[in-house]
């Protein structure tokens, strides 16, 4: 696969845009702390996707993926999933930061500081 044809493929744009409407409260919170570069300048880009992975957010100045993960990744089968998207990536170049839906809620900054310390 060309590196011009890892993002945004054509097949996933409805995919992308209902997740964007589709928002959980956590990926909405810490949307409003990312968005119009609110965060050190850097914009972020929510929903898009990469290879055949949508991600929550993308940094792209930063190659870096954001995941907000609730319980629905605590099953056997969504860890080793999550683990095998995770380790695709990666060997893509991408940095990934997972946080819970409840440090998103209960630990904003200190969400935002990891974020930041991995620019």
């Amino acid at each position: 696969m060309r590196k011009d044809q890892l993002h945004s493929l054509p097949h996933l744009k409805l995919i992308r845009s209902r997740l964007r409407e589709e928002n959980t409260p956590a990926e909405v919170l810490l949307w409003s702390m990312l968005r119009s570069k609110k965060l050190e300048g850097r914009k972020f880009r929510r929903q898009h996707s990469i290879e055949n992975y949508v991600v929550d957010f993308y940094c792209a100045s930063e190659k870096l993926i954001i995941e907000v993960d609730g319980s629905i990744h605590d099953s056997s089968e969504a860890i080793a999933n999550d683990n095998l998207r995770d380790e695709t990536l990666r060997n893509w170049g991408f940095n990934i930061l997972r946080f819970r839906n409840e440090e998103v809620f209960n630990q904003m900054q200190t969400v935002l500081q990891k974020i930041k310390a991995s620019f």
